[in-house]
C-alpha cells in the first residue's frame, strides 16, 4: 500500500495515499484496535451536519473565507446527500476518551475533500486546515456531546415509530380476542378469568407508558451545549455562534434545538443521556416480560399451556421432527438483555467523569445506539412474525376459564370465604371443575352455579346483587 507522510504535534507519521482521513485519524488506527467496529452512520452524519452548519455561520459572520466555508458544505453536502466518504470514517468505537479521535477524524475527511473541491491534494491542508477551519470555534468537548445528542434525536423517530407499531398490533389482538376467556394467573398459580383481549390490552398500555417514558427523555436533548469549547466558557468563539448554529441545525434536521443556557453543565453531565439509556431499558424490560408471557401463553403444543398459537417460522429443532420454538420472542429477549446491560455501561460511564468533561462519552454513545438500532430492529420483526400472526385456541382458553379454582372467589358473599376454601381444596383433591363440586356441597343445579360463575361474567367489575343472592339456593 502506498502512503504519504504527514506531521501534527507528535511527528511524522505515514497515511494511505487514497485516505481521507489524516495524520490524527492514522495514530487512532494504530492505537485502538479494540472491537474492529466503525462508527455508527447516524453519528458521522449528526457530526458531519453539525460541521456544515458551523461552516456555514463561520463563513457568514465572516470568521472563516466564504470560499473555504463553501468547500466544507460542499463537502458535507456530498457526504450527507450521497454517501461518498462514508468508508472514511475509521476510528474504533472504543477509542481515546472525550472523542477527540473520532472529532479530527471528521475534521481531516472533510478537510482533504474541501482542499480537492479547491484544486488542492490530500494532506495539504491548504487552503483548508481540519483545525483552523472546520474546527473554527469548536473543541471536542462541546462537539462530541452535541453530535450525541443529534445522532439519538435523528435515530429516535424510527424506534418511537416501531414501538407504537407493536402497540396498535397488540390493540388489534386485544379487539379480535375479546370474546375469547381463560384463566389469570398469579404467582404461576390459577386466577379469576380474564378475556386474552384484556391481557393483550395490558400489552398494549404497559408498552406505551414505557414508550412514553422513553420519548419524554428527549426533551432534554434538544438543549445544547454547543458553543461552550473547551470547558464551557466559550474560549475562541463569537458571541452569536451558539444561537447561530442552534437555528442552522433545527432547520436541517428540522427538530427545534436550542443553546443551553450553562453550557458549563453540558460539559460536566451526561445526565440526558444516562435519562435516555434509562428509558431503553425501561422499554426493554416491559418488552421481555411480554415476549415470556408469550412463550408460557403458547408452551405446548400438547403439555404446556397452548392458549395461543405463535406462527411457526421456523423449524425448531435439529433432532425432534414437527418440533416449532418461539424463536421471534427468545429473539426478544436477548436483544432487550442486551439493551438492560447497556444501560449498566451508560449509567457507569456517567458518573465516571471529572470536573469539566465527561471523557466517557465515546462509550455512552456507542451503547446507546446500538441498543436504539437493535430495539428498532427487534421490535419491527416481532411485530411482523410473530404477534401479528397469533391465533387463540379458544376451546382450551375456555376450559381453562371454567376449570379455574378461583372462580371460588365469586362464592366469598354466598357462603364466606372459608367455605369457598373448602369447595376450592375438594375441587383440587378431586381434580375437578369448580362448577361440579360447588353443585354438590350448595345442592343446586350446575346450571344454576354456571349462571353464577359464568367466567365472562367476572371478566368485568361487579357483585352479586341482594335479589341474585336470596335466591341462588332455589333450584
Amino acid at each position: 500500500m502506498s502512503h504519504r507522510i504527514e506531521k501534527d504535534s507528535l511527528g511524522e507519521i505515514k497515511v494511505p495515499t487514497d485516505a481521507y482521513w489524516g495524520a490524527q485519524t492514522q495514530r487512532a488506527i494504530h492505537n485502538f484496535p479494540i472491537s474492529g467496529l466503525k462508527p455508527d452512520p447516524i453519528f458521522v452524519r449528526a457530526y458531519v451536519l453539525q460541521k456544515q452548519a458551523a461552516a456555514t455561520v463561520n463563513g457568514t459572520l465572516g470568521l472563516i473565507e466564504k470560499s473555504t466555508a463553501d468547500a466544507i458544505c460542499k463537502a458535507a453536502a456530498e457526504l450527507l446527500d450521497d454517501g461518498k466518504l462514508a468508508d472514511q470514517f475509521v476510528v474504533d468505537p472504543f477509542q481515546a476518551g472525550a472523542g477527540t479521535s473520532h472529532h479530527m477524524n471528521v475534521n481531516e475527511v472533510l478537510a482533504n475533500r474541501a482542499n480537492e473541491l479547491l484544486g488542492g491534494k490530500r494532506g495539504d491542508y491548504e487552503p483548508v486546515h481540519p483545525n483552523n477551519h472546520v474546527n473554527f470555534g469548536q473543541s471536542t468537548n462541546d462537539t462530541f456531546p452535541t453530535a450525541m445528542r443529534l445522532a439519538i434525536l435523528l435515530n429516535h423517530r424510527g424506534l418511537e415509530s416501531g414501538l407504537q407499531d407493536l402497540e396498535n398490533a397488540f390493540r388489534r389482538k386485544a379487539s379480535e380476542f375479546a370474546s375469547i376467556v381463560t384463566s389469570g394467573r398469579t404467582h404461576l398459580q390459577d386466577a379469576t378469568p380474564i378475556t386474552l383481549g384484556q391481557v393483550f390490552e395490558g400489552f398494549a398500555d404497559t408498552l406505551a407508558r414505557a414508550e412514553g417514558d422513553l420519548t419524554r427523555s428527549m426533551e432534554s436533548l434538544l438543549e445544547l451545549g454547543i458553543g461552550g469549547t473547551a470547558v464551557g466558557t466559550g474560549i475562541n468563539r463569537h458571541p452569536d455562534y451558539p444561537e447561530l448554529i442552534c437555528a442552522e441545525l433545527s432547520k436541517t434536521i428540522g427538530l427545534p434545538v436550542v443553546p443551553t443556557g450553562v453550557p458549563i453543565s453540558m460539559h460536566q453531565s451526561t445526565h440526558d443521556f444516562a435519562r435516555y439509556a434509562a428509558g431503553q431499558k425501561g422499554v426493554a424490560l416491559e418488552l421481555t416480560k411480554i415476549a415470556n408471557d408469550l412463550r408460557l401463553m403458547s408452551s405446548g403444543p400438547t403439555s404446556g399451556i397452548g392458549e395461543i398459537v405463535l406462527p411457526a417460522v421456523q423449524p425448531g429443532s435439529s433432532i425432534m421432527p414437527g418440533k416449532v420454538n418461539p424463536v421471534m420472542a427468545e429473539n426478544m429477549n436477548m436483544v432487550c438483555f442486551h439493551v438492560i446491560g447497556s444501560e449498566s455501561t451508560v449509567a457507569f460511564s456517567s458518573q465516571g467523569g471529572q470536573f469539566q468533561l465527561n471523557v466517557m462519552m465515546p462509550v455512552i454513545i456507542y451503547e446507546i445506539l446500538f441498543s436504539m438500532n437493535i430495539l428498532t430492529n427487534a421490535v419491527r420483526v416481532f411485530r411482523e412474525f410473530c404477534v401479528e400472526g397469533i391465533t387463540a385456541d379458544k376451546d382450551r382458553s375456555q376450559e381453562y376459564a371454567e376449570r379455574t379454582v378461583s372462580l371460588a372467589t365469586v362464592l366469598n358473599p354466598v357462603v364466606g370465604y372459608g367455605r369457598a376454601a373448602e369447595i376450592v381444596k375438594r375441587a383440587v383433591k378431586e381434580k375437578r371443575s369448580i362448577i361440579a363440586v360447588t353443585a354438590e356441597e350448595l345442592k343446586v343445579s350446575e346450571a344454576k352455579v354456571h349462571e353464577l360463575l359464568d367466567p365472562i361474567r367476572w371478566t368485568r367489575p361487579g357483585v352479586i346483587d341482594k335479589d341474585e343472592l336470596e335466591n341462588f339456593g332455589k333450584n
